[in-house]
């Protein structure tokens, strides 16, 4: 049966040390576009134990378009499995794409996937794949996440060959930590496979899945912790080898030769690191399987944990720079063309050069420099005399005619005039809001106050995981736009800013619709933004796209971000 899965929660035992495991098939999704592939027994292998129950209710028959609380539009299909459906649709409330998950409620596993989803909700850690909402209406039961459509799931990364040291490490330090913590609070993941680990643009490593997945396939384990710690150490021996280490192929990946048993990574490929390849053999020790050098086995992904931070940490490679060939002097250069070589073993007397301006050719420049010299002087000097005597004629002129208050001579150059700021409202056209309820400390006059962004771990650019972040003003009425000055909070490589001519006061209005004023670069505190030439409108738009890097403060963590304190415009 083909499959393609948005899965972003698993269900968890409410011991905390019974969650539940993965020996189903491989989910695909969540923002990510997957092929389909055949269900497979692959994780079977794994020794987890788990058990699966089949539910005996017949998926909804929904369709494209079909709307689930009057807010969450269903697009896409991406599976349709074992009574249960996966979807991608549009939240039209907040704008922004999510995954759903939806089976009826008469199903067998409607309650637990309701109570995996609710307790995954209550974990709120950012290194999941968050769960938005878990609701039973109209005879559904249907499961919100979060969609992310610039991640890539492992299965994809591994397609073109194994992970560099330093990418297999940073999944592995990740994903153990998660799972560690995930355990603390009672869950279990279960179904932790390539598909199911997701590194985004950011180089940040998500999971999805904790919980609603193994609900939705009634799976269930004694040993979750176990079995969560043997499935990381899978993940890192396919991150190394771009082997499953295992005699059955499974998610694109070929299973080791069947009859030999688990084989370390750094035999099956050259040039693994020696110290991942003994944290992949800790955590894989199961079911006749021997840690190398006799190391311990981990089995929670705490001591997993601890295995990982008692390793040299793996710097990232710097970056390859390749060295210019070296400058080779040829004969002519050397002063020998045409020169008879030298006796071997004679002793050649070395000329004396002669004094840069002894010489021809100095003799020359010196002449020329003191023609150029002279030329100089003298313009200069009939330039002087032509000034001064222009002067003394506007003088006489001065005093001897009226002035004429017509003149077109005495017109003033228009002023520089103030724009006074009406209102504003924070623009999130990806549905990810700042903090909006901070816009109108821009312009309160109150350099102390600002409005600010989140931080973020990619930068100074924002794209690709934030287009930018910004605010919409409100002049009041059509005004004469010029130029504007933005003072900013923070200082460093680099804040760019662009002006927009906007149509209204929306928040999420698409970029494309809007005229682009000027754009300005700055790494100071003030940034002055000039149009080439005023522009009629009443609706701005101050639009971040790059931002520097700063360190922890009061209000948030260390990251590229940035602050508006003031904004004026001017006509």
């Amino acid at each position: 049966m083909a499959e393609r899965s948005t899965a972003a929660v698993d269900v968890a035992d409410n011991s905390g040390d019974e969650p539940l495991t993965a020996k189903a098939d491989q989910s695909t999704a969540d923002g990510v576009a997957q092929k389909r592939e055949r269900d497979t027994e692959s994780e079977e292998a794994q020794g987890s134990g788990g058990t699966e129950r089949p539910g005996k209710a017949s998926p909804p028959e929904l369709h494209s378009g079909h709307k689930l609380a009057r807010r969450y539009r269903l697009e896409e299909c991406v599976t349709r499995l074992d009574g249960f459906s996966s979807w991608r649709a549009v939240d039209e409330k907040l704008r922004r794409a999510v995954g759903v998950h939806l089976l009826p409620a008469d199903h067998s596993r409607a309650r637990s996937v309701l109570a995996a989803a609710r307790s995954s909700a209550l974990l709120g850690d950012p290194r999941f794949v968050q769960v938005l909402d878990a609701v039973e209406e109209n005879d559904l039961v249907y499961v919100v996440h979060e969609w992310l459509p610039d991640a890539t799931e492992l299965t994809t990364l591994l397609a073109s060959g194994p992970l560099e040291v330093h990418d297999a490490y940073q999944m592995v330090s990740q994903v153990s930590q998660a799972m560690a913590a995930a355990h603390r609070e009672g869950l279990a993941h279960l179904r932790l496979t390539p598909g199911a680990v997701l590194r985004t643009s950011s180089g940040q490593w998500r999971i999805r899945g904790l919980a609603v997945n193994a609900a939705l396939r009634g799976i269930s384990s004694d040993t979750p912790q176990r079995t969560d710690t043997e499935a990381i150490g899978a993940l890192l021996y396919a991150a190394l080898t771009q082997r499953w280490p295992y005699d059955n192929d499974a998610y694109g990946l070929s299973g080791l030769p069947k009859g030999v048993g688990l084989i370390a990574p750094d035999q099956v490929r050259a040039g693994v690191h020696r110290g991942l390849s003994e944290l992949t053999m800790r955590a894989l020790a199961n079911d006749g399987a021997t840690a190398s050098r006799h190391e311990t086995p981990c089995t929670t992904p705490e001591e997993l944990v601890r295995a990982i931070s008692e390793m040299p940490r793996i710097r990232p490679p710097e970056p390859a720079f390749t060295a210019p060939p070296e400058y080779q002097r040829t004969s002519y250069q050397q002063g020998t063309y045409g020169r008879q070589a030298p006796r071997p073993g004679a002793t050649q007397p070395v000329p004396t050069p002669p004094s840069p301006l002894q010489s021809r050719t100095g003799k020359v420049l010196k002449w020329a420099v003191s023609a150029l010299l002279i030329a100089a002087l003298g313009l200069g000097s009939w330039q002087l005399a032509d000034a001064l005597m222009d002067q003394g004629k506007s003088e006489d002129t001065n005093q001897t005619q009226p002035t004429d208050g017509d003149d077109k001579s005495s017109d003033k150059a228009k002023p520089v005039e103030p724009i006074t700021i009406k209102g504003a409202q924070e623009y999130y056209p990806d549905g990810k809001a700042q903090h909006p309820n901070d816009v109108g400390l821009t312009y309160d006059g109150d350099s102390s106050t600002y409005w600010r962004t989140y931080s973020f771990n990619g930068g100074p650019v924002l794209a690709p995981y934030k287009q930018g972040v910004g605010i919409v003003y409100d002049l009041g009425s059509t005004q004469s736009l010029s130029a504007a000055s933005i003072g900013l909070n923070y200082t460093g490589d680099h804040t760019t800013v662009s002006l927009y001519a906007a149509s209204s006061l929306s928040s999420s209005a698409p970029l494309s619709s809007m005229d682009e004023i000027a754009t300005a670069t700055t790494s100071g505190q003030d940034l002055k933004i000039a149009a080439d030439k005023a522009v009629e409108t009443r609706y701005v738009l101050v639009w971040i796209t790059a931002a520097p890097y700063s360190g922890k403060d009061e209000y948030s963590g260390a990251g590229y971000k940035q602050a508006i304190t003031d904004v004026k415009f001017t006509g």
